[in-house]
């Protein structure tokens, strides 16, 4: 049972890419290939099962235009923008404190 918060924000967001894809998702809409190109060392199997997820929580909206080549889009929804907007200071929080971790590896 989830008691924290915290604990349902990470049930929604957990893992090692769904921030990043909220980020880029919640600064504009994005195709499946400037997903891929803009998280390198994410392979299409885990962007499809993380977007799939994500899409299934109704973070993002999912608009197939059923075309050949196909066409898909990755939108933020409102649900997804608030949680966006609850990320955001963290966003700042690494920018602003970037050079004292700079050891640190990033996750991808």
């Amino acid at each position: 049972m989830l008691e924290c918060g915290l604990d349902v924000a990470l049930a929604v967001i957990g893992g090692k890419w769904k921030m990043l894809i909220l980020y880029h998702v919640c600064h504009g809409t994005r195709r499946f290939g400037e997903l891929r190109r803009l998280l390198p060392g994410i392979s299409e199997k885990m962007l499809i099962q993380d977007l799939r997820q994500m899409q299934e929580s109704g973070l993002v909206a999912r608009k197939d235009y059923q075309e050949l080549p196909p066409k898909v889009e990755y939108s933020i929804t409102p649900f997804g923008m608030s949680l966006g907007q609850a990320i955001a200071p963290l966003c700042a929080w690494g920018i602003k404190n970037r050079q004292l971790v700079s050891g640190v590896e990033p996750v991808w």
